[in-house]
């Protein structure tokens, strides 16, 4: 119990950081592991979930996703992201270390322009951008007290499973785990920017989120008890965050940029 003990706390040493609005995390694996278990995931979604055959849906993502990621800091470093566009009635979208983007097709029901489209993708973006998988993972493995120095490596067999469970995937495929309300409002925030940068236009993320409410009207729980922040919650966060955001979309437009992303 000593030497685990030791192990954790010369990790929360070695793993301190800080995300881009300056929130201390926690992270335990390198961009290289995180890429790793992000492709292998997507790999793995791929094969056990149905990909849509509408080309139109997939040019469409394909479009906005794009300009998104145009925006990215070039100091990231990944440049090209995959985008794969799910048969599924699932209201819901991902992004995922090493440049995965994927987006059920149920979305495209509820974000009824690209402007809206964006900001569900910008904010998947966004959580990549902010290494919350990373945080979540680690998280994951400093609850677990039983993993032995030797486990700590993303290519052991003995953590591959519970880091891929901690992303939500390869437990129940297509089922992603929510990330905690700090971990969604710093997205919110961050995805807002980026969408705007893009030349998308933010006051839609008001208007997809009034959506996403009436869409899931009786099924979200109180925001105490649940991981994601209330509807209202996020909508006036939002507002609070929209005045930069507004200086950054007329910003892009007075450089032309201008989506023009149609299904």
């Amino acid at each position: 119990m000593r030497s685990i003990f030791i192990l954790t706390f010369c990790g929360l040493l070695l793993g301190c950081a800080q995300s881009p609005t300056g929130r201390s995390q926690v992270l335990l694996f390198s961009e290289a592991e995180m890429q790793q278990l992000g492709e292998a995931s997507f790999n793995q979604i791929k094969e056990q979930e149905k990909i849509s055959s509408s080309r139109a849906d997939t040019a469409y993502v394909q479009c906005i996703s794009d300009r998104l990621v145009a925006e990215i800091p070039a100091g990231f470093g990944q440049r090209q992201w995959e985008v794969v566009v799910f048969d599924s009635p699932q209201i819901n979208a991902f992004a995922l270390p090493g440049g995965k983007i994927g987006v059920y097709n149920g979305l495209l029901k509820v974000a009824k322009n690209q402007d809206q489209v964006a900001a569900v993708v910008g904010h998947e973006i966004a959580h990549v951008l902010a290494r919350h998988s990373n945080e979540r993972v680690s998280r994951t493995q400093l609850s677990n007290l039983g993993l032995s120095a030797a486990d700590m490596a993303l290519g052991q067999s003995g953590l591959r499973q519970p880091a891929m469970a901690a992303l939500g995937l390869g437990v129940q495929v297509g089922y992603l785990l929510p990330y905690g309300r700090e971990q969604e409002s710093e997205a919110d925030r961050l995805g807002l920017e980026l969408m705007a940068r893009a030349g998308f236009n933010p006051e839609e993320s008001i208007s997809l989120w009034r959506n996403m409410s009436a869409a899931s009207s009786g099924q979200q729980p109180p925001e105490l008890l649940s991981t994601h922040p209330s509807h209202g919650t996020r909508t006036q966060e939002l507002n609070a965050a929209m005045p930069n955001a507004l200086a950054l979309y007329q910003q892009a437009r007075a450089q032309g940029k201008s989506p023009a992303c149609r299904r």
